[in-house]
């Protein structure tokens, strides 16, 4: 059975997540049903990462086993055909080896958070952005941050509810960065690392937030880390401003 890799964008509000879910909508549903008009038959995706309820992806990594040889342009073309209208899209469909697994052969994910600092309420970006009412110190945020590069005891931004065998993690990269959006300055926070924890991003930056606002001291943020302890987190940003912004192999199938 061929096996094909997919780079899917996404909204996130309309799902209850990626993982496929009874009664409530997902994006790995969406993919599996536009995958069984093309061969009709029971379909089974995996994705590089399962993003939560209103988190959205710039390139989640998916791969597929087919039945027949597809040109790799025309399943793309016959996927987005069938996602219709749901706001899901296939950017790029590649022929990848048996062996190869869009989770398990991943090196690297990239989250991008965004959040829009202003009163009046978001109109073009609602729903793509946190809002906050309050103007943030990104100097602080980005010492905030510095301690948490690196390989570290993760428990205090780890959701108690998250699977992962170990807290452990290394954190390979946060920037902080203003930049100038449709709707005013955004705050972008990018998150790099080989793997993460469930709802570690949006811990993160809840907390940096909060450093951002003056209400934390930056060394709080070290303090919070070496505590291990959940109720050391600051409050977790909600979905809306974070996207799964890549994956990266140790070949690129869509190179």
């Amino acid at each position: 059975m061929p096996r094909y890799a997919l780079k899917v964008e996404y909204q996130g509000a309309p799902f209850a997540g990626w993982q496929r879910q009874k009664d409530q909508p997902s994006v790995q549903e969406a993919i599996e049903t536009a995958l069984a008009r093309l061969e009709p038959r029971e379909h089974r995706i995996n994705a590089a990462g399962r993003t939560d309820a209103g988190v959205h992806a710039l390139a989640q990594v998916a791969h597929c086993d087919l039945m027949r040889d597809w040109d790799p342009f025309r399943l793309m073309e016959a996927l987005n055909h069938h996602l219709k209208p749901l706001p899901v899209a296939v950017l790029d469909c590649a022929p990848v080896a048996d062996d190869w697994h869009a989770r398990f052969s991943a090196r690297e994910r990239r989250y991008l958070f965004r959040v829009l600092p202003r009163r009046a309420p978001a109109t073009f970006a609602r729903g793509q952005v946190w809002q906050i009412g309050h103007a943030l110190d990104i100097g602080a945020m980005r010492e905030g941050a510095r301690h948490l590069i690196g390989h570290h005891d993760f428990t205090t931004f780890r959701a108690s509810i998250c699977q992962a065998a170990s807290p452990v993690k290394t954190l390979d990269e946060i920037t902080i960065t203003q930049v100038e959006g449709l709707s005013g300055a955004e705050i972008h926070f990018r998150l790099r690392a080989r793997s993460f924890l469930h709802n570690q991003v949006r811990s993160i930056v809840g907390t940096l937030e909060r450093v951002g606002a003056g209400a934390w001291e930056p060394d709080a943020v070290r303090r919070a880390l070496i505590a291990c302890e959940r109720a050391a987190c600051g409050p977790v940003a909600p979905p809306d401003g974070l996207y799964l912004a890549g994956v990266a192999y140790p070949d690129d199938p869509f190179a």
